[in-house]
């Protein structure tokens, strides 16, 4: 697929105005609308790239630093699959949920709430306004989320937020849609996720992911990241996977 200069640069590089791009209420009422999307723990989102295997690699990799684990949060936690998936790894977990899609929350409530005897604590709203004691989780997980902050103090006040929350040793692990600091290396992979979306759903289908993108997301590089997750403090950091624009890692602190 061929896209538009337009939709590949603007996505993903730091310098941009971010005017255009959707208010939080825009994106809660987009995601208020989509619950059942979000809800199949086997196959996550069709449109990101090996969302089985990062969801995995994820729980995995934070079972591994934490075997011991008690309190997990779930940051956009969506309609519940990574804290399933979580649970499925370290059971009873105290599971705490953030969204700012109340449909999401509640259906995460409802599929979380058999399969844990933890407690299960809700906020309904943005990360940025939730409010934790300082080392309160073992665990910190952020599934597609991180791609919805927008300039660096934003993003630089969201992983200092998690680091003053996870408990010395805890862990804090992100999968998300991720930009390239190379422009180059970005179009390349922009245009290659294109194909890959014109081959599950045509491109018409392509091009609405797309048009989404641009106006909703704002992701950084993998790169990016890591130095965010050193210069916030976690002493070890991890890339545990990464194809294309979708990659997963994280810290332990």
């Amino acid at each position: 697929m061929l896209l538009s200069e337009n939709i590949i640069i603007k996505v993903g590089f730091e310098k941009q105005d971010f005017k255009h791009k959707s208010t939080n209420d825009e994106i809660r009422s987009r995601f208020d609308n989509d619950v059942e999307r979000f809800s199949n723990l086997e196959t996550g989102q069709k449109t990101t790239i090996d969302a089985p295997i990062t969801l995995r690699l994820i729980t995995k990799a934070a079972k591994a630093a934490n075997p011991n684990a008690t309190d997990l949060l779930d940051v956009g936690c969506g309609a519940g699959n990574y804290t399933l998936k979580m649970l499925s790894e370290i059971p009873d977990l105290n599971c705490s949920l953030v969204d700012f899609s109340l449909p999401m929350l509640r259906r995460a409530e409802e599929r979380i709430s058999p399969n844990t005897n933890g407690r299960i604590e809700s906020f309904h709203g943005d990360i940025r306004d939730a409010q934790f004691s300082d080392g309160q989780f073992d665990i910190v997980l952020a599934g597609a989320v991180m791609h919805h902050l927008r300039d660096d103090a934003d993003w630089e006040s969201v992983f200092q937020k998690v680091y003053r929350i996870v408990k010395p040793g805890g862990s804090f692990w992100i999968s998300d849609l991720v930009a390239h600091d190379s422009e180059e290396v970005h179009t390349f992979f922009w245009e290659d996720y294109g194909n890959y979306l014109d081959d599950i759903g045509g491109a018409d289908y392509s091009k609405h992911v797309f048009e989404y993108i641009e106006k909703e997301d704002s992701p950084r590089s993998v790169t990016c990241q890591m130095e965010l997750l050193r210069k916030t403090g976690f002493q070890k950091v991890e890339i545990l996977h990464k194809n294309g624009c979708f990659a997963a890692f994280g810290g332990i602190k």
